[in-house]
Formats: structure tokens, C-alpha cells, sequence
């Protein structure tokens, strides 16, 4: 396909990276490495709408097509992981300024995360080119992954997919990265949960369900290991990501307790994960949890994290970390 074929500008964004990075990819082959001008948005010294303009009417030494990419429109993610330092409404009016009339020869690719279809910026990229943008649902994930192993000839079960996601977490590319290695193992065989169970590597250094998996082999050993791991790495203050964690365990109770109100009048797993809303793999997961304690226990326990809860919103003296490591032991030692 040659070069005039491309449109004066795209827009790239969405959460779905490997189709982001797909496309960018096969927009950057169309052009000569050196008539690539990359420029980052994001950040206090990122470039502006105005530099990207002034980018643009800048022309080259040479005489092929160039490709200004421009990364980061919308942001980058801060310590909180939300997008901050994007452009703002006098940028996206700079650009579509220019987009009544681009310079010839000149393709501009603008990227980002979460940019909408509905904005000023996109709908004025609408106008002049094209806007790309891939979203998944983080519902949808599961699915995602199924999609991308039907492409690679790999038949994989539902509960197999969901594990994926587990294990892994929410990264697409690193999702995608698993897929290849998985795939590749396969070699054309059928792939279950045991297979990913056994191969997929976490992505984040401690996975999101270390502690409630903890708790549930009621291991206060490694329950307060992952506690202090999570505080860590949380690029969170201490103190919020105490309360953050405690939170995660007072839900992780309230599905605990209801599993096992549920397997104690005689339902089955898979009928008790039903009626719970969850899959039927993590519905195990949480059913062989609650095998391991009483109602009586479950009950301490909500009394337990009723308190952590009032402490780590300002009502003990204690640091929020503290009382958090105090209950998170209190409520996995084995029974007496």
C-alpha cells in the first residue's frame, strides 16, 4: 500500500495495548526511520498542541513522507495510577486548527488511554482521518484471552481464561505475553486450568489475590508477609493502602461467609458459586476456603475486621499498617 494512501491524522487509544501497539506498529513500517519525529505529551515538559503543530509545518530535509507520533495525549499514570498531566482544551484546539488545513506529506498519529470517540480532540481527528479505539471490559477480559488463543489455534476452557486473568492481572501486553508462551507450549493441545495454574507467571510481584489465598490456607506466616510485600510495593502511602487492603479482606469475608452459609444447607460448588455471581473456578477456589472455618470463626472474624475497619479511619492510636498486620494475624490463626 503506498504512502498517499494515508490520512493527514489517527487517533490510537484504548486499554486493548497489543492492538494499539499493532497499529502503531504497522503505521511506523509505512515510513523511513529517520522521518519519524516522536514526542511525548504527558508530563510538565510534555509538548503541547502548539509544539505538535509547529511539529508538523516543519517539513523535512528529505523528500519522502514524514510521521510526527505523538505519545501520551491524554496523560501518563501518577503514583495513583490515573492519568494526569494530559492536554488540555487549548491543545486539542491548536490541533484541530491545524487539521483544517495539514501540511502536505505530513501524517500525524496522536496516542493515548483513554481518550473518547466523543471528545473535542477525537472528533476533530474524525473529521480529517481516523480514530482507532480499542476498549475491553474488564469483565470481559476472560473473554479477550479466549479470543487471542482461538487466533493461535489453541482451545482453552472458559474456567482456563479466567485463571489467565488471575494470575496475571489486568495487562493486556503482559496478557498477551502469556498467551504466546502458553500457546507455544500447547503446540496445538487443548489448554485447562491445571496447565495455567502450572505455567502463567504473575505479572505484578505480589498478584492481587496473594493475600485473600493466604488468609484462606489460614497461614499467618505468609499472610503477614504478603501484607508487608503489598505495603511495600503499593505506590501508595502506608496508610491508604492499609485501608485499601482492609477493605479487600472485609469483601473477601463477606463472599466467604455466604459460600459457606450456601455449601452448609446442602448446595453443591457450582450451584453455590451460581448463586454468588463468580465462575466456576474461583467458586472452588473460595469453596475449599471455607471448608477450613467455622461459622463461628467466620463471625470473630467480622467482628474482627469491623474493628481494623474503625482503626484504620482514625480510631486507634496505632499506625493503620500496624492494626492491619495485628487483625490479618488475628483472623488466619488455625483454630485451638
Amino acid at each position: 500500500m503506498a504512502t498517499a494512501e494515508l490520512k493527514p491524522v489517527y487517533l490510537i487509544s484504548g486499554n486493548d495495548r497489543p492492538k494499539v501497539e499493532l497499529a502503531l506498529a504497522r503505521l511506523r513500517v509505512r515510513f523511513d526511520a529517520g522521518s519519524i519525529e516522536r514526542l511525548v505529551a504527558g508530563g510538565k515538559e510534555g509538548a503541547s498542541g502548539e509544539d505538535v503543530v509547529a511539529a508538523c509545518n516543519a517539513g523535512t530535509l528529505l523528500l519522502g513522507e514524514r510521521l510526527v507520533l505523538v505519545t501520551e495525549v491524554d496523560g501518563r499514570r501518577d503514583d495513583r495510577g490515573r492519568l494526569a498531566g494530559g492536554w488540555k482544551a487549548g491543545d486539542a484546539e491548536a490541533v484541530a486548527d491545524y487539521l483544517r488545513a495539514p501540511a502536505p506529506g505530513t501524517v500525524l498519529c496522536l496516542v493515548g488511554e483513554e481518550v473518547k470517540k466523543d471528545s473535542p480532540l477525537a472528533k476533530a481527528c474524525a473529521k480529517a482521518g481516523d480514530v482507532l479505539v480499542w476498549e475491553v471490559d474488564k469483565r470481559g477480559l476472560p473473554g479477550w484471552v479466549a479470543e487471542r488463543f482461538r487466533e493461535r489455534g489453541v482451545k482453552i476452557e472458559r474456567d482456563a481464561c479466567a485463571a489467565l486473568v488471575e494470575i496475571v492481572g489486568e495487562d493486556k501486553l503482559a496478557l498477551a505475553l502469556e498467551i504466546d508462551k502458553l500457546a507455544s507450549w500447547a503446540d496445538g493441545e487443548p489448554l485447562g486450568v491445571e496447565e495455567v495454574q502450572r505455567l502463567a507467571t504473575p505479572f505484578a510481584d505480589e498478584p492481587p489475590w496473594a493475600l485473600t489465598d493466604a488468609w484462606g490456607k489460614r497461614d499467618v506466616a505468609t499472610v503477614l508477609a504478603v501484607v508487608e510485600t503489598m505495603l511495600d510495593q503499593s505506590p501508595r502511602p502506608r496508610r491508604e493502602e492499609a485501608a485499601a487492603l482492609s477493605a479487600r479482606l472485609a469483601a473477601h469475608l463477606a463472599k466467604l461467609t455466604r459460600m459457606k452459609a450456601l455449601l452448609d444447607s446442602g448446595l453443591s460448588t457450582k450451584e453455590a458459586a451460581a448463586k454468588l455471581g463468580i465462575k466456576d473456578f474461583p467458586g472452588q477456589k473460595l469453596a475449599r476456603q471455607a471448608e477450613k472455618f467455622s461459622p463461628e470463626e467466620l463471625d470473630d472474624a467480622t467482628l474482627r475486621l469491623a474493628e481494623l475497619d474503625h482503626a484504620v479511619k482514625g480510631g486507634s492510636k496505632l499506625a493503620p499498617d500496624l492494626e492491619l498486620q495485628l487483625a490479618a494475624a488475628d483472623v488466619s490463626r488455625p483454630p485451638r
